[in-house]
């Protein structure tokens, strides 16, 4: 499904660039910011593809990736919606947390560093860099996208609240969401000062149903990175503390790595 919308967006005069205190390692709780709810009207999905050969079309994380991939001169955001995914090897160091087993996973070549649940199985995905998933529920994933940008910092782009409005529009706009709800947004330092922005909302679609949505993302090196973590929540189902205390620490790992 390589559809492509392409839409003039403007940056807005009252968004200025967010920087955060250099000294803050820790986000402003998860999450600091709630928002209201948004929705959609639902309508009719196109054919479903087999999980593990569709690329990511109509991902709102490749949407934001092309906005802030284009030159910041230019106020005019040519949008691709694509649907994401992702992950590559390089395992070390394991921590037990809350009852379930991660494991540490550094990319070297890209530059990037975070904690996996160790049972979650590495699958290969068009459009995305890295892709695990739980086996037997290919629904509940973890993945990376790495691109390069125009900009130094994530800032320069806007705040995390303009960053988030953009992914929620992208997720609107899809033909399968039936109705979106930001939970909040927080931002946070890495060890080394770099600005990170990390974000929680909720998707209930024709496909899969309600889902969680984690997500992070930093600029560092002319590079974009993006974190997605999406966990099925369906009201039968619901995503508990347990779960949702390990997917955070998965959230808060997320950090730039030294590159071979």
């Amino acid at each position: 499904m390589a559809l492509q919308v392409c839409f003039a967006l403007s940056y807005p005069k009252q968004s200025q660039p967010h920087t955060p205190s250099p000294t803050s390692s820790s986000p402003k709780s998860i999450f600091s910011i709630s928002l209201p709810k948004a929705s959609s009207s639902p309508s009719s999905s196109s054919s479903t593809h087999k999980h593990h050969t569709q690329n990511y079309s109509n991902d709102p994380h490749q949407e934001l990736l092309l906005s802030l991939s284009l030159s910041k001169r230019n106020l005019n955001l040519s949008i691709l919606a694509l649907f994401f995914n992702g992950f590559l090897p390089n395992l070390s160091k394991s921590v037990c947390a809350e009852g379930m087993e991660l494991e540490r996973y550094t990319d070297s070549k890209e530059g990037f560093t975070l904690l996996k649940p160790s049972s979650w199985v590495k699958v290969d995905k068009a459009g995305a860099t890295v892709l695990f998933e739980e086996v037997g529920k290919g629904s509940n994933n973890v993945g990376v996208v790495v691109n390069p940008v125009r900009l130094t910092s994530l800032g320069e782009f806007g705040t995390p609240e303009f960053v988030v409005d953009k992914l929620i529009q992208a997720e609107k706009r899809k033909e399968s969401t039936k109705d979106t709800e930001v939970i909040g947004v927080a931002e946070r330092s890495d060890q080394g000062g770099l600005q990170v922005y990390e974000f929680e909302y909720k998707v209930d679609s024709t496909r899969g149903g309600l889902k969680r949505i984690f997500s992070a993302a930093f600029v560092a090196s002319k590079k974009l990175y993006l974190l997605n973590i999406a966990h099925s929540d369906k009201p039968e189902s619901p995503l508990d503390t347990h779960t949702r205390m390990i997917l955070e620490q998965v959230l808060h790992s997320f950090d730039a790595a030294p590159m071979a």
